[in-house]
């Protein structure tokens, strides 16, 4: 007979279950927890680091609180696993990030147990005063809580947020997990015993009573005595912003201890006015030597060995866009003094913590602080600096306005390198950057670029160093590049001109970005056809070569565009100059226009070729489109089927 591993967490089918533990059973329960959590990343890769850190905590949240009736928000969804392991998901967590699995983030459509769906930072707050005021509003009394993490709090929304709770005065729990900044110092037998203690109804009814007495005094006193009642809670617990935000402080607690944190937890639990803050210490990567002795706590990992923590990683057959742009970037700067990298909480994610171990002095993280990258880039660019901004596509969205109103209105030449562009793979929606053409495009002088590979990338970053004429921005992809051979500089692009690369005379395709490869297939396909086929790289979004699509169109019978982008992106750019050019108008005969574009709806993750073919935007899509086009209709749906 096998001995189970996890014979607590066996039991345990949802947090219903794990209520009816004793206390003391809950180290077990967390232990387990841990192991399953580690045993289950090591099939799927996903994010490690950040749920083992919160062991404890989620098992503390669900035994106190009556969850789902009490809402628990998390902040960022990637710290879910162990959490999605005790509501209910155990038997598919092997599936995580898994073509028709889990979501590797809270997801509500997933589970009545994930109350908000959090794929980026700093939402939590606002999402969870949100629920409280409805709750009040519908005379409920379920209790809201909001875990989030010390980096989440780097963005100026957690402290909006953070504001407006102080002064609705809403009951809201807010959990400070503080694992990485370490804005408290480490914790012991005393403060947690201080933090029962404030956070107690014994303490809070003296203290009130006491507030009660002293507004009859007269005014100067009770001021000073409400200061230095507040002052000597703060100065032990290092609270003071919180309490003059309107937050009850309570903290710092051992966030790995069960026996500090549950009897802290019921007791703000019980609070039953205003909101508090609970600050919580957390160790990233707990009880996982490799995660703990890593120098990102195992943040993001591949598949990986549970002895040694050695991770599968696949072989790479070409660098990543990721590293080019990186390289590309160093490239430029070496011989451009004004050249600076900006990104906020993702040097490795955006290569630049390869610049800043070359140009340390040109290097600014700015923290998970997007609205302020932008800004601070256009400051920089007002004294004749050259900022090169890097975000992830779906992190510049959070950007927006400071985008249009501090850098496009102003004509700004700051230069956006917008990574992980079209679709992402395992990390769903919530990560795919599909808008960027579309709410870029439709800016006024701003130039816009996509690579169809490698080479181009870097072509791209040294046009966007030479062109200071305005804001510029280039687009591209996770992952591998296609293996082209790498120039030691990239070449400055000529603005706005494309280029061909295949000559036909029935069909054209217009491709932006890394369309490319599947267009170039998709010819050859199509010659077996008798379809003769122009293959065209747009390279500018924006702006458009005219004189290039003037000839695509003029000299086909159809014009296919092709890009991994929303409606209302390239295609529709090209659309619009086509009809103002007058190359759509009843004249042209037989001439026929269509765009392929990611669909209107989200695409869940999967691996990203499958992310495509569901699409419609690989090879196959464009042959059976072409065919269609041209009226086989019959040889158009064989394709498809095939």
């Amino acid at each position: 007979m096998t001995t189970s591993k996890t014979p607590l967490l066996d039991r345990i089918a949802s947090p219903e279950d794990l209520r009816k533990l004793r206390p003391s059973e809950l180290k077990q329960v967390a232990e387990d927890l841990r192991r399953e959590t580690i045993d289950a990343v090591s099939v799927t890769g996903g994010h490690l680091g950040a749920g083992l850190g919160v062991v404890e905590l989620t098992v503390a949240l669900h035994y106190v609180f009556d969850t789902p009736r009490d809402k628990v928000i998390w902040d960022v969804g990637h710290q879910t696993y162990p959490h999605k392991i005790l509501t209910g998901r155990r038997d598919r967590i092997r599936t995580l990030r898994m073509g028709g699995g889990l979501s590797g983030f809270t997801k509500r459509a997933e589970s009545e147990y994930d109350a908000f769906g959090a794929g980026h930072s700093s939402t939590s707050i606002s999402a969870g005063l949100g629920m409280a005021v409805a709750r009040d509003l519908a005379d409920g009394d379920n209790h809201v809580v909001a875990v989030i993490g010390d980096s989440s709090m780097s963005a100026g929304m957690a402290y909006e947020a953070l504001n407006n709770a102080g002064a609705l005065h809403s009951r809201l729990i807010v959990i400070l997990n503080d694992n990485d900044m370490s804005i408290a110092p480490p914790t012991g037998a005393m403060s947690a015993y201080l933090a029962r203690l404030v956070s107690g109804g014994a303490y809070r009814s003296i203290r009130e009573a006491a507030k009660q007495l002293a507004s009859h005094l007269p005014r100067f006193i009770y001021d000073k005595a409400r200061k230095a009642e507040e002052f000597s809670r703060s100065f032990i617990t290092g609270g003071t912003m919180f309490e003059e935000l309107g937050f009850y402080y309570v903290g710092p607690i051992d966030g790995h201890n069960l026996d500090h944190l549950l009897p802290v937890l019921k007791n703000v639990r019980d609070k039953d006015d205003g909101p508090v803050l609970v600050h919580v210490v957390t160790q990233k990567g707990k009880g996982f030597g490799p995660a703990e002795e890593s120098a990102d706590k195992c943040h993001a990992v591949n598949k990986f060995d549970v002895a040694t923590g050695i991770q599968i990683k696949p072989k790479a057959n070409a660098p990543t866009y990721t590293n080019i742009f990186a390289k590309a970037l160093i490239a430029e700067a070496e011989h451009d003094d004004k050249i600076v990298a900006i990104t906020a909480a993702m040097p490795s994610g955006t290569g630049l913590d390869i610049f800043g171990k070359a140009f340390p002095h040109r290097t600014f993280d700015v923290a998970i602080a997007e609205q302020h990258a932008v800004t601070f880039a256009a400051g920089l660019a007002c004294e004749g600096y050259k900022p090169f901004c890097a975000l992830y596509s779906t992190f510049l969205q959070r950007g927006y306005d400071q985008v249009v109103h501090d850098v496009a209105i102003q004509n700004l030449p700051v230069r956006f390198a917008i990574d992980r562009a079209g679709l992402v793979g395992a990390d769903g929606p919530t990560h795919a950057g599909a808008f960027d053409l579309a709410y870029l495009g439709c800016l006024p002088g701003f130039v816009l670029m996509a690579p169809a590979d490698e080479g181009e990338l870097m072509h791209m970053v040294a046009t966007a160093a030479a062109y200071d004429d305005g804001p510029s921005a280039f687009r591209y992809p996770r992952g591998e590049g296609v293996g082209v051979e790498l120039p030691e500089r990239g070449e400055i692009l000529e603005i706005g001109k494309g280029r061909i690369l295949r000559e036909g005379t029935k069909v054209a395709i217009l491709s932006l970005g890394t369309r490319l490869a599947d267009s170039m297939k998709a010819a050859a396909e199509l010659e077996n056809y008798g379809v003769s086929t122009t293959v065209a790289d747009a390279r500018f979004a924006k702006p458009i070569d005219r004189e290039l699509l003037r000839s695509l169109a003029a000299n086909h019978e159809a014009l296919i565009v092709v890009e991994e982008g929303s409606i209302g992106g390239f295609g529709s750019q090209v659309f619009q100059a086509l009809s103002e050019d007058g190359m759509l108008d009843g004249m042209r005969g037989a001439f026929k226009f269509r765009s392929m574009t990611l669909p209107d709806a989200y695409i869940d993750h999967d691996k990203h070729e499958l992310m495509i073919a569901r699409a419609m935007l690989d090879s196959k899509a464009i042959v059976g489109k072409a065919l269609e086009l041209l009226g086989d209709e019959k040889a158009a749906a064989r394709v498809m089927i095939a």
